[in-house]
């Protein structure tokens, strides 16, 4: 028989789930924390959590093994390595700023103390310069400055494998890529990410825009994909990527007078349509 209280409390419940999914799900705390603050001992738990992470750490790095310990240990690495240049970048800004303090305006400078002063400055500005470089790095002004998203599915081909073609954890490139004359196949049984030999490119047609020629480059490596980090590690050559040729058939040369071996390009074409690498040198 029918119940009218269940069904009422059904319809009940279904509006409450309906009006959950509808409300946003993410920012409840910060609004909270907007129209009400935080707690009086919000800073204090933050300082102490912060105090404990060091030993943390520590015992994290104990505990853990194998590949795990490899990649923290080369994480921790890295982040110690910032870390202490920072400070010497500090330490070095504060030296300058406590040498110009010391020294009296109206004061004359013995010749032999002339030149120390324009050294530490020397070295300051370099590092500054090396900063800038930095934070520069990936940001090129560069003739494709957008360019189309390529998807996963264009991007590759699932491939079956296994004896009953039941496994699907395999994929094919369907785009021109780069490898290196070093590299060496996997087992084809553990290979992931298979590219074709048919579309392994090694040369580009590289055009320079000041001289208005175009010579054909060896490339040595592919920079930056737009697509992503995993495409770079693959070498994969889309339009607008960035890579690497070798210049030093074109006889440039650097203001002390060396010479270039490799600069970077950016592709303007579709390699996989048109059969070749076109791009044009960043100079």
């Amino acid at each position: 028989p029918f119940n009218p209280l269940s069904h009422t409390s059904f319809d009940n419940n279904k509006q409450q789930q309906t009006a959950a999914a509808a409300m946003p799900q993410g920012d409840h705390i910060d609004l909270h924390r907007k129209r009400y603050g935080e707690r009086l001992d919000a800073e204090e738990t933050r300082r102490k959590k912060e105090a404990r992470s060091a030993h943390k750490r520590a015992e994290y790095a104990k505990k853990v093994l194998g590949i795990k310990a490899k990649i923290y240990a080369k994480r921790r690495h890295a982040e110690k390595v910032t870390m202490k240049k920072t400070i010497a970048m500090h330490e070095e800004k504060g030296k300058r700023s406590r040498a110009d303090g010391d020294k009296d305006a109206g004061a004359a400078v013995p010749a032999y103390l002339l030149d120390r002063e324009e050294a530490a400055r020397a070295k300051v500005l370099s590092n500054t310069v090396k900063q800038k470089r930095k934070e520069k790095a990936g940001k090129w002004d560069v003739p494709l400055p957008k360019v189309r998203p390529v998807s996963e599915q264009e991007m590759f081909r699932v491939m079956s494998s296994g004896k009953r073609k039941k496994k699907a954890w395999k994929r094919m490139l369907t785009k021109v890529t780069y490898v290196s004359p070093t590299f060496t196949r996997k087992p084809p049984k553990y290979e992931r990410f298979i590219r074709p030999t048919g579309l392994r490119f090694d040369k580009a047609n590289v055009t320079h825009p000041e001289l208005k020629a175009t010579f054909q480059l060896e490339i040595l490596g592919v920079k930056k994909n737009p697509n992503g980090s995993l495409y770079t590690g693959l070498g994969v050559i889309t339009k607008g990527t960035i890579i690497e040729v070798n210049v030093s058939e074109l006889g440039l040369v650097t203001p002390r007078g060396k010479v270039v071996w490799g600069k970077y390009a950016q592709v303007t074409n579709v390699p996989e349509n048109e059969g070749c690498i076109n791009a044009v040198l960043l100079v």
